[in-house]
This record gives C-alpha cells, sequence and structure tokens, in this order.
C-alpha cells in the first residue's frame, strides 16, 4: 500500500471540536434493510447508544467484535440510514486505503466513556 497524501492543515481548533470516546461494543445487530450495516449498541459508561457501522461485508463474522472495546465519534448529529438511527460513528482503520478495517481499541482496558486526544 502506498500512504495517501496529508490533508489540508486544520487549526488545533478544529482538532479539539472532535470528541472521540472509548465504548464496549455490546451487541451487534442486523440491519433489515441494508446489505453493509450493522447495529452496535455501544456502552460508553454513563449511557448506550446505538451507531450504526458498514461492516456487514468487511468481517466474515460481524458478531465477533461483541465485548470489544473500541473507539468512536460521538458528537456527530443523528443520522438515519436504512430506518436506523446512527447517533455517532465507528473510528475504524483501513477502509479509505482499501484495506479490510479493523477497530481503532485501547492497548489495555479502560472505563468507557473515556477520551481520546
Amino acid at each position: 500500500m502506498a500512504p495517501a497524501a496529508i490533508k489540508a492543515p486544520i487549526s488545533f481548533d478544529d482538532l479539539t471540536k472532535i470528541d472521540i470516546r472509548v465504548g464496549t461494543i455490546t451487541q451487534v445487530l442486523e440491519v433489515a434493510k441494508s446489505d453493509k450495516l450493522m447495529k452496535l449498541i455501544v456502552d460508553f459508561g454513563d449511557h448506550q447508544r446505538s451507531i450504526l457501522a458498514g461492516i456487514k461485508q468487511e468481517r466474515a463474522n460481524p458478531q465477533e467484535i461483541e465485548g470489544k472495546q473500541a473507539l468512536f465519534v460521538v458528537n456527530l448529529p443523528e443520522r438515519k440510514m436504512a430506518g436506523e438511527v446512527s447517533q455517532g460513528m465507528l473510528f475504524d482503520i483501513g477502509y479509505e486505503d482499501k484495506l479490510t478495517p479493523c477497530l481503532a481499541c485501547p492497548e489495555q482496558t479502560v472505563p468507557n466513556g473515556t477520551r481520546a486526544g
């Protein structure tokens, strides 16, 4: 893989606007009206969210990520897709470079809701 060009610079203030948190994926559910999306139920410590992720075709068994901690962007507006509401975005590695995506996750267990950055 040849690394992609680095994107245009942003300010530090722009970076601090993104709220990335650790959450534990407690359930991975089918989205009936989609060939790509799976519904993740994610525990952020003080609350749970439903987050849709396009992982159905990327993994032989999408349920294999149940119980794992991962990084999520949590301050995006809610978005309706395939009849379901997504309350954030899974922050994974590889998709944009046409690689099989993998989770971005902490190297050791941390409390759910811990902020990245």
